[in-house]
């Protein structure tokens, strides 16, 4: 679970201002601390199908929000997948 404090720091370093949890590039960077998070759990717990199918929805919520920003801002979203280290796989 991501705790208040490194979602602040997450919204601090990714969004326009300090109440800026809605852009897409902080709600990326928030995910993606979430699918490291639960990246980590999977491979304790190889069986855990409920928590499989949450990480599915959140890679595939992720990869919607990669998929806007690069339509909008190729270089934003060049400087985002950089700094976050995912890889450029959205088409």
């Amino acid at each position: 679970m991501i705790t208040k404090e490194r979602k602040a720091e997450l919204v601090r370093q990714y969004g326009k201002d300090e109440g800026d949890t809605g852009s897409a590039a902080v709600q990326v960077a928030i995910l993606t601390d979430r699918i490291r998070e639960l990246t980590e759990h999977m491979k304790t717990h190889k069986k855990d199908f409920h928590t499989r199918r949450g990480l599915l929805m959140l890679v595939g919520k992720r990869r919607r929000l990669l998929s806007y920003i690069k339509r909008g801002d190729i270089e934003a979203y060049r400087a985002l997948i950089k700094s976050l280290g995912i890889r450029d796989n959205i088409q």
